[in-house]
């Protein structure tokens, strides 16, 4: 942690570059129960929480059916109309924004940005670079991998795009292709972005650690007023119910599982309906009670960890034990498919055909665009925390490049091997895939493989472990948000916001709704795309003000009366902008303790 009483610390330039306001983090937070909540943020976000669960629970179906038609007749039903209005209307939209996005963070890398440290010139990094980028894996898509990485590759080789004949080399080659796009830079760059954004204005202008000081550039104060409590009710909203619908589907997959290890070891049936998946949210929860309990640096740094160790001894005993040379020969044949025909995937829209893939766009890229986007808050609150004392470079280049290239590398393993079975062997999966779920999908291709069972029970365990890290990082952002962006929320109000996430998850799954609230969690993410996209202009402002002040002459001389009066050592780069001060023992005593 970095020791703001040092020369090396904050406060040498908190003068220079702290926005120009008097309030303060939490100043208007109130203690309830051991709690410390904005209480505007705190209770009206309980209360919309509350309204929207009974609302989608006791939804009158047949009452709106009488009146709007059969479209109506179900909660999922409303959102899914709702959905596709946004799909048919507004997929450009989708694109082109989260193109852009992949543009403005390789501009702020590769610019003269680049250099500029979050936190400040003095700030040092809390976490060592390993744990920075497994807490990475954990809050972004880590349970992604581990749902969709058999599944979607045979989806699509199933039905490719781009006039590949399904079910043939070409279908797995564009299949694999496909698969990367959804889940390589695009998704990443959104989560950078926010990020970004996110650690800049609170680490460097001293703002609350919410979404609502992304707007301070335009809001100025009254980012603390209405307008940024609204702004932060609806990232509470959007946060907690992706979360919640999270673990309703991270329980699916254990509660298959399960049941696959119960039929192969022990030759007994275990039971897969409602009553098994909320038993395993409760185990979840309290599992990351005990995460949330332990805090930040104990529990998610070190679940985490442990997550990248098991993904590790998962994917290498795969990828030696199975079809070892083909995985090895796809991954670079299906990166060099991916990156030549990145244009034609990243802007396709189906414009010209759209009957035979309108449901393609609308359960894939815009399912994916608007579900990254929806959680862009959550977890790019969450990088944000933990980001402290990089740079700008160092941050984007972490954040998109080495995520992407591990899951590139993932998918062709544990993808390619299902897809080696189904070209090359008379064994598959793909029917049973697509008839019981992707759920089922990567227990299904350990039946093919030697140490069947050790491998279930590591993934059974990495799923586990997974969903503990993104309900304690979950827990972590909510409680930033309800205490009005401080950094250091009370303990009771993250465990607080762990047992609602779980306690919303059990409800939603014993109300069958969970489907009708992805969709409306995705449809969430609509609003989402138009304040990113302000979020590039106010950001480059930002970085824009901050590379001249530390480019300015003012900034220089005072600099070097730091460097006379103090024993810092002072660091720049090749343009002569100050990039860190490191603080070596003062040469006064007593000097450290001066502002």
């Amino acid at each position: 942690m970095v020791d703001d009483s040092k020369p090396g610390g904050d406060r040498l330039t908190d003068g220079w570059f702290k926005a120009d306001t008097e309030v303060e983090p939490g100043d208007t937070n109130i203690e309830v129960a051991g709690l410390d909540v904005q209480p505007h943020v705190f209770f009206i976000s309980i209360g919309v929480i509350i309204a929207f669960v009974l609302v989608t629970l006791f939804y009158p179906g047949e009452l709106i059916a009488n009146a709007f038609g059969e479209t109506f007749a179900s909660a999922e039903g409303a959102f899914g109309w709702i959905q596709g209005g946004i799909v048919g209307h507004f997929s450009w939209l989708y694109i082109l924004a989260v193109n852009l996005f992949i543009i403005v963070v390789l501009f702020f890398a590769l610019s003269r940005f680049g250099k500029i440290r979050l936190g400040g010139v003095g700030a040092e990094k809390e976490f060592s670079d390993l744990s920075w980028v497994a807490m990475l894996f954990s809050a972004g898509m880590g349970i992604g991998l581990m749902f969709w990485s058999v599944g979607e590759p045979l989806f699509h080789f199933a039905d490719p795009l781009f006039g590949a004949e399904g079910e043939t080399a070409a279908g797995a080659e564009v299949g694999m292709a496909t698969t990367y796009f959804h889940w390589g830079f695009h998704p990443w760059a959104i989560y950078g972005l926010v990020g970004l954004g996110l650690a800049f204005f609170s680490f460097n202008r001293g703002l609350p650690l919410t979404f609502r000081s992304v707007f301070w550039p335009i809001l100025g104060d009254r980012i603390y007023g209405w307008p940024g409590h609204v702004i932060d009710i609806l990232t509470v909203f959007a946060t907690l119910f992706g979360i919640a619908t999270s673990l309703g589907l991270g329980a699916l997959q254990i509660s298959a599982g399960l049941s696959f290890m119960g039929n192969e070891v022990v030759g007994t049936a275990v039971p897969t309906g409602t009553g098994m998946q909320v038993g395993i949210i409760a185990v979840i929860t309290a599992i990351a009670l005990v995460s949330v309990g332990a805090g930040l640096d104990k529990g998610i740094r070190r679940l985490s960890t442990l997550n990248v160790g098991l993904m590790l001894a998962i994917m290498v005993t795969v990828l030696l034990v199975g079809p070892t040379v083909f995985v090895l020969g796809l991954f670079p044949q299906a990166l060099g498919t991916y990156l030549s025909n990145f244009p034609e995937l990243a802007l396709w829209s189906d414009s010209f055909d759209n009957a035979p893939y309108a449901g393609w766009m609308n359960d894939w890229t815009i399912f994916y665009w608007g579900w990254w986007i929806a959680w862009s808050p959550f977890v790019g609150l969450f990088i944000a925390r933990i980001s402290r004392g990089r740079t700008v470079r160092e941050f984007i280049g972490g954040v998109l490049i080495i995520p992407a290239v591990f899951s590139f590398f993932w998918m062709s393993v544990f993808g390619g091997t299902a897809l080696h079975f189904e070209l090359f062997t008379e064994q598959g999966i793909m029917e049973t895939v697509f008839d019981a779920g992707e759920e089922v999908a990567m227990f299904e291709l350990f039946t093919l493989l030697p140490f069947t069972i050790l491998l279930s029970t590591l993934a059974i365990i990495l799923v586990t472990t997974f969903f503990v890290t993104s309900s304690d990082s979950g827990s972590l952002v909510l409680g930033h948000l309800s205490s009005g962006g401080k950094h250091d929320a009370p303990r009771k109000q993250r465990i607080a916001w762990a047992l609602t996430e779980g306690i919303v998850a059990s409800v939603l799954l014993i109300g069958g709704v969970l489907g009708a609230l992805q969709t409306a969690v995705i449809t969430a993410g609509l609003p989402f795309v138009l304040v990113l996209v302000f979020l590039c202009y106010s950001l480059y402002l930002g970085l824009s003000t901050e590379y001249r002040t530390l480019e300015s002459d003012e900034f220089a001389e005072w600099i070097e009366e730091i460097e006379d009066e103090q024993d810092v050592v002072v660091k720049k780069s090749g343009s002569g902008v100050v990039t860190n001060i490191r603080d070596t023992g003062s040469k006064r005593g007593g000097a450290a303790e001066d502002d």
